[in-house]
């Protein structure tokens, strides 16, 4: 095991179909400054945890940053739970669902500064079907707008938008959703049953103003109905629901049940169709850089 102080970047190199060599570039520069030693590692698709885990065996690196998107995120999350190995997250990928939830700056340097920073903490992980899920899953309408976004070949916001009117019109909801916790057994209709550990979906819109990702629980959010005025609502950081759109449950764990296999994603990655699903959290297992006043939301003075 080497014994000088590592920071391990961790690259996908097609993430966001954009060339990551002026993020390797800046990070090996602050990197420098810092007096650390840096080690680059790019995935592949092919045995990356593993080659991930060795390399964590060899340098133990004191803090990983992550350039792409959710995916290699939770790739990443995955090698370092319940370690004291902190993540450092530079969103570089064409979903940045989980790096929206920090609000994290556009500007490069501000986001290496953040992901090098003493400003950290410990949040909580959501594991759904025995999978981890670092901000949001869902089943139904949107878990259905991603299958088709991602069979599009548009990109970006604007080929979600384009394939949210057929999904709408083509869509076989309402589904009739079954959710056990330990407050007892909740049987309601709606369009999409969200499973929130974060605040807002990677678009930005805010379904969850009062999730914490620190207080060992997380929200069911089921919406009811396709009301555009209240769907419009979730533009804002904190978005006055009403109580016929949509029904809240906070809990430390759930068995959600519904009456057909229905489409279901977890942070953004469409996982096919289910009808039954599981859902626990592990309270402050991962050890994260971020923005000053996102530290300042979650502690319990606020």
């Amino acid at each position: 095991m080497k014994s000088e102080n590592y920071i391990l970047l961790v690259v996908n190199p097609i993430a966001g179909d954009s060339d990551k060599s002026s993020i390797i570039t800046a990070v090996e520069y602050e990197v420098s400054q810092r007096d650390y030693k840096l080690k680059i590692y790019e995935t592949t698709g092919d045995n990356d945890k593993e080659a991930i885990d060795s390399l964590i065996g060899e340098y133990n690196p004191s803090r990983i940053l992550v350039a792409g998107g959710d995916g290699t995120i939770s790739l990443v999350a995955e090698c370092i739970l319940a370690t004291e190995i902190c993540l450092g997250i530079l969103p570089a990928g064409s979903a940045n669902g989980i790096a929206v939830n920090f609000d994290l700056p556009e500007i490069l340097s501000k986001q290496i500064d953040i992901a090098l920073s003493d400003c950290t903490m410990k949040l909580d992980v959501l594991f759904i079907n025995g999978k981890l899920c670092l901000h949001i899953a869902d089943l139904g309408l949107n878990a259905e707008l991603i299958k088709n976004y991602e069979n599009s070949g548009v990109r970006g916001k604007w080929g979600y938008f384009l394939q949210s009117i057929p999904t709408l019109f083509n869509s076989e909801s309402p589904f009739h959703f079954t959710v056990e916790t330990d407050g007892g057994t909740l049987e309601e209709t709606g369009i999409l049953l969200a499973i929130a550990n974060a605040s807002k979906f990677g678009t930005g819109a805010t379904i969850n103003p009062s999730g914490k990702m620190n207080d060992g629980k997380f929200e069911i959010l089921i919406f009811k109905n396709l009301d555009f005025i209240e769907i419009f609502k979730t533009i804002s950081d904190q978005p006055n629901m009403s109580s016929d759109f949509v029904h809240v449950i906070s809990t430390n764990k759930a068995q959600i049940s519904s009456r057909k296999k229905i489409p279901f994603q977890i942070d953004g990655e469409f996982l096919g169709e289910v009808d039954t699903v599981s859902a626990t959290i592990q309270k402050e297992t991962l050890l994260m850089a971020v923005p000053e006043m996102f530290c300042k939301l979650h502690t319990p003075n606020h």
